[in-house]
């Protein structure tokens, strides 16, 4: 019985032959799964990577863009300041000189007496009116007392005659305008704590103030003006 089913050489050989063909196939086809799943997780490896440094080259180069447009941000608005402080600069010198002029100017209102007189009795009664007062004080400088006190008679009277009251002017000798003084008085009421300044120098500065912006866009144009100063 045994003997019936005993295998032979050859059936032995076909049979191992059989076996290895079986177990080399399962070994191809089980390395090829390996290496489809390793070609798998490469590449999903590789796309990560990929995107991770694409993610950082975009955050630098957006970090150095911002760095780049907030550097030329600051360098234009350093030159634009730079340029507009030059402007300034320059138009205010301009201006300072056309008022320096104006101030040189004004010692030339003295040397006609009339018309210096007739001058001192406005300024006077400006600060007639504004004080309201029977007894006002007026102060000059020295060189000026004798016009002055013709232009002080001429102011009370014209008060007199516009307000119906009569004020009394006197020339302050004991406080006058410094000799340096292109000219003017100024006017002291309330028992001397109220003055009203309208000297030369004062009336110009007020000059200056009032004008100033008529002058800039006479000078500048209306534009600029606004561009620079407002």
């Amino acid at each position: 019985m045994s003997q019936a089913h005993a295998l032979s050489d050859d059936q032995v050989a076909g049979e191992l032959k059989k076996m290895t063909a079986f177990i080399k196939q399962e070994a191809i086809e089980k390395a090829r799964e390996i290496e489809i799943k390793a070609d798998e997780e490469f590449a999903i490896e590789k796309s990560k990577l990929v995107r991770q440094e694409t993610s950082s080259i975009d955050t630098q180069y957006e970090k150095k863009f911002k760095q780049a447009a907030m550097s030329q941000q600051i360098t234009r608005s350093t030159v634009a300041n730079k340029s507009r402080l030059k402007i300034l600069t320059a138009r205010q010198e301009l201006l300072n000189d056309l008022f320096d002029q104006a101030n040189k100017k004004l010692e030339g209102y003295t040397e006609d007496k009339s018309k210096y007189q007739e001058i001192l009795k406005n300024l006077t009664l400006e600060g007639l009116y504004a004080l309201n007062e029977q007894k006002v004080q007026v102060r000059a400088k020295p060189a000026d007392y004798d016009v002055v006190k013709k232009a002080l008679d001429e102011a009370a009277k014209e008060f007199k005659e516009n307000v119906g009251k009569e004020v009394t002017v006197t020339v302050d000798e004991k406080n006058p305008l410094p000799d340096g003084s292109a000219g003017g008085v100024t006017i002291v009421g309330g028992n001397g704590k109220i003055d009203i300044n309208n000297t030369f120098e004062e009336r110009l500065k007020l000059l200056e103030s009032d004008a100033l912006p008529a002058v800039r866009t006479t000078l500048f144009g209306k534009n600029e003006n606004r561009k620079f100063y407002d």
